[in-house]
C-alpha cells in the first residue's frame, strides 16, 4: 500500500509541534522558598517547579547540597526573595551549577525584592547590628499588595523567557490577580479586629504581615537579629509583658520555640506558631490558604 508523502509530512509536523509545545511548557523553575514555588505554580502551572527550602527551614541558612546544585544546573529560571536573604548560599549554588542562564537578572534570575519597595532599608550595616539586611526586610510575601506586584513582574520574566507562551501566561496572571484581589478584600474584613493589637515576636519574620494588618510588634525575642534569646533579654520582655496589653507571642514555623515558651509561662501569654510559608502547617497548601490560616490563628488571640 502506497502511503501519501504529504500525509507523512503532515503527521511528522504535528508530532514535531506537539513535542515542541511540550518542551516549551516544561520550564524548569528553581524557587529558593516555597512561597515563590507556589507563586510560580499560579502563573505557570505547567512548569516543573522545585523548592530549595521548606517552611520548616530557615531560608537564611541553607547548605549547598549536591541535590540543590543538580536542580539549579537544570533550571531555566531561579526565583528568590532577594534583599540578600539567600546571600549565604545562592552564589555558591550558582557557581557550582555552572548554569550561565541563572546568574543574571537580565536572563533567568529573578529577585522578588527588586520589584517592590521593601520595609526597613538601611543606609549602612555593620556586624554589631546583627543579622540585618541593608536592602530591607526580605520576608515580603506576607504583604498581599506587594506580592501582587511581584506576580506582575514575574509574569513579565516568564514572557521574556517564553514569548510564544505569552497568551497562556497573560491568562494565568489575569486569573490569579482577580482571585487574589477578591481574597484581599475578604482578608481585610476578616482581620479588622487585629488592628492595634500588640505582640512579641521572633525576629522580624512577620514584619510585612503586621504592617499590613496594623499589628504592633512591641518586643523581639532576639536581643539582636540572628542571636538566640538570652535569659536577661527574656526577663526584659517579661517586664514589658506585665503591662497587660500583649496579645500573644508569635514564632515562625522554623524558629526555636524554647525562648517563647519560657517567656509565655512566666508572662502568662499564649505562644502561637505561625506558618512562615506554604506547607508550614496542615492548612497552608497554597498562598491563599497560607494567608487564611495565619489570619485565623491570630484572630483566636485578639483582645477586645
Amino acid at each position: 500500500m502506497r502511503i501519501n508523502s504529504k500525509v507523512i509530512q503532515a503527521s511528522c509536523l504535528t508530532v514535531a509541534l506537539t513535542l515542541s509545545s511540550a518542551t516549551q511548557a516544561a520550564l524548569n523553575v528553581f524557587a529558593c522558598e516555597p512561597e515563590y514555588a507556589a507563586l510560580v505554580h499560579e502563573l505557570a502551572p505547567e512548569a516543573n517547579i522545585y523548592s530549595a527550602t521548606t517552611a520548616m527551614q530557615d531560608p537564611h541558612q541553607v547548605q549547598a547540597r549536591p541535590s540543590l546544585i543538580a536542580k539549579m544546573r537544570q533550571a531555566d529560571l531561579v526565583v528568590c526573595a532577594g534583599a540578600d536573604l539567600e546571600v549565604g548560599w545562592l552564589p555558591m549554588l550558582q557557581m557550582k551549577s555552572a548554569n550561565a542562564k541563572v546568574r543574571s537578572t537580565d536572563q533567568g534570575l529573578f529577585f522578588a525584592a527588586d520589584h517592590i519597595e521593601t520595609l526597613d532599608r538601611l543606609e549602612s550595616v555593620d556586624r554589631s547590628m546583627g543579622d540585618v539586611h541593608a536592602k530591607g526586610n526580605p520576608h515580603l510575601h506576607f504583604d498581599p499588595e506587594r506580592l501582587l506586584k511581584v506576580a506582575e513582574a514575574l509574569h513579565l520574566k516568564l514572557v521574556q523567557l517564553e514569548p510564544d507562551s505569552k497568551t497562556q501566561y497573560d491568562a494565568a496572571l489575569a486569573d490569579f490577580s482577580a482571585r487574589w484581589q477578591a481574597a484581599m478584600l475578604k482578608w481585610q474584613a476578616l482581620a479588622a479586629p487585629l488592628k492595634g493589637q500588640k505582640v512579641i515576636a521572633y525576629h522580624s519574620s512577620f514584619r510585612y504581615l503586621f504592617n499590613w494588618l496594623g499589628i504592633e510588634q512591641v518586643g523581639d525575642l532576639e536581643p539582636k537579629p540572628g542571636l538566640a534569646p538570652t535569659t536577661a533579654h527574656l526577663a526584659e520582655l517579661q517586664h514589658r509583658a506585665q503591662q497587660g496589653d500583649v496579645m500573644a507571642i508569635i514564632v515562625a514555623s522554623y524558629q526555636d520555640e524554647r525562648g517563647a515558651h519560657w517567656l509565655g509561662e512566666r508572662a502568662t501569654l499564649p505562644v502561637q506558631v505561625l506558618p512562615m510559608s506554604v506547607g508550614g502547617n496542615e492548612d497552608s497548601d497554597d498562598l491563599f490558604s497560607l494567608y487564611q490560616s495565619v489570619i485565623t490563628l491570630l484572630l483566636s488571640y485578639s483582645q477586645p
